[in-house]
C-alpha cells in the first residue's frame, strides 16, 4: 500500500518547515529561486497533488471561477475560454462555465447561482437579450457588493465596469477600408439589431471607412439580422434587390459565411462578382470555398487578459474601486474571399 505524499512528508524527507514547502509551491519571494527549483523538482518527482479543498478553506476561498458566455459553440468563445483556463490553471484556479443562450432571464440565474458560494469571481460576454432588455441589475448588485467582476468582448454600457474587448469601430473601419481599396463601391453591410454594442459599433467603423472614401452609407444596404427568425432568408433579401452590392461586410464568420453560400447558387464569382469579408478568425473562415477574409479578435489573449484582471481584483480587493477597461488589437486577415487576381 502506497504512502500518501502530504506536505508533512515532503518537509521531512527534504529537511525544510512545512510552511517553506508551502511557500515554494505557492511561489512565495520569501524563500530563495535555489531552494523553490529543489523542492518542485522533489514534488514532481513523488507526484505530489495538493488538497484544493484544504486549500480553499484555508483561503476562504473555492479556487474557481465563474464564466458566462452567450453560446460555447462559436470558435471566438471557444478561444477565449482556452485563453481564461490557461491563465486560471497555472494561478490554481479551475473554471466553471455557463451558458446563457443569449436570454436576459437565464444570464441572470446563472449570475445569481455562480455567486452564491461557488465562484471566487466571474467572467461575462452580456447576452443579447439582456442588452435588448437595458436590465443589468443583476451585474449592478454584484458591483455594489464589490464582487470580483470583468466582462469580455460584450460590456454593459451606462455601468463603470472592468473590461476587456475589442475596438469593434476600428474593426468595422479596417474591413470596409479594405474593401473600397479592393475597389468597391456599393459596399452592403450584415449587421445586428442596433441594441447590440459589438454590431452597432462594426456599423460605425464600415460608415466611418465609407464616408472617408467618399462613399455616402445607403440605408438599403444596411441588413439588421434578428436571429429570433430565420437568417438565411434574411440575408437572401440581399441578394434580391435590382442592383447588387459589389461588396459585403459581414459582422460575424455566420453570416459571411451564409453570404458566400447564397453568392455560389446565385452564380456568383466570388471575389470577381462580389467580395466578402467577415470578423472573427474561426475555424469556418479558414475552410469555407474561397476562403474568408476577416478580421481577428484574438480571442485567446482576450481570455488571457480578462483573467488575469479578474484575478488581480480577487487578490486585491482594493483594486475593485479601480476598473479598467483594456482594448485588444485586432488585424486584417486576407484570403481568397477578398482577394483579385
Amino acid at each position: 500500500m502506497s504512502v500518501k505524499v502530504t506536505l508533512k512528508t515532503i518537509a521531512k524527507q527534504l529537511g525544510y518547515s512545512v510552511s517553506t514547502i508551502s511557500k515554494a509551491l505557492n511561489n512565495s519571494d520569501e524563500i530563495s529561486l535555489q531552494t523553490k527549483q529543489k523542492i518542485l523538482a522533489y514534488v514532481q518527482d513523488v507526484g505530489y497533488q495538493p488538497n484544493n479543498l484544504a486549500v480553499s478553506l484555508q483561503r476562504q476561498r473555492t479556487m474557481t471561477i465563474g464564466v458566462i458566455v452567450p453560446e460555447l459553440v462559436h470558435h471566438f468563445f471557444s478561444r477565449v475560454i482556452s485563453g481564461a483556463e490557461n491563465f486560471a490553471t497555472h494561478a490554481g484556479f479551475k473554471l466553471l462555465i455557463s451558458m446563457s443562450n443569449d436570454e436576459w432571464d437565464k444570464e441572470r440565474q446563472m449570475t445569481e447561482l455562480l455567486t452564491n458560494g461557488y465562484v471566487d469571481g466571474l467572467l461575462v460576454s452580456v447576452a443579447k437579450q439582456t442588452f435588448e432588455k437595458g436590465n443589468f441589475d443583476h451585474f449592478s448588485s454584484l458591483i455594489e457588493h464589490n464582487f470580483p467582476l470583468v466582462f469580455f468582448d460584450r460590456a454593459p454600457y451606462g455601468i463603470t465596469v472592468d473590461k476587456v474587448t475589442i475596438n469593434d469601430i476600428e474593426g468595422g473601419y479596417i474591413a470596409v477600408k479594405h474593401l473600397i481599396e479592393k475597389g468597391a463601391k456599393k459596399v452592403a453591410i450584415l449587421t445586428t439589431p442596433k441594441h447590440i454594442s459589438v454590431g452597432a459599433d462594426r456599423e460605425k467603423g464600415y460608415k466611418k471607412a465609407l464616408i472617408e472614401a467618399g462613399l455616402l452609407p445607403d440605408e438599403n444596404l444596411i441588413f439588421r439580422i434578428d436571429e429570433r427568425a430565420p437568417i438565411r432568408e434574411q440575408i437572401e433579401l440581399m441578394f434580391k434587390q435590382k442592383a447588387l452590392p459589389d461588396a459585403v461586410f459581414a459582422v460575424n464568420e455566420k453570416y459571411a459565411a451564409l453570404t458566400l453560400k447564397l453568392a455560389v447558387q446565385q452564380g456568383l464569382n466570388v471575389p470577381d462578382d462580389l467580395m466578402v469579408i467577415g470578423f472573427t478568425d474561426g475555424f469556418i473562415s479558414k475552410s469555407t470555398t474561397p476562403s474568408l477574409s476577416t478580421i481577428a479578435q484574438h480571442g485567446f489573449e482576450m481570455g488571457e487578459k480578462a483573467m488575469e484582471i479578474l484575478l488581480e481584483k480577487i487578490e486585491d480587493k482594493s483594486a475593485l474601486n479601480n476598473p479598467k477597461s483594456v482594448i485588444i488589437p485586432t488585424n486584417l486577415v486576407e484570403r481568397e474571399s477578398t482577394k483579385k487576381v
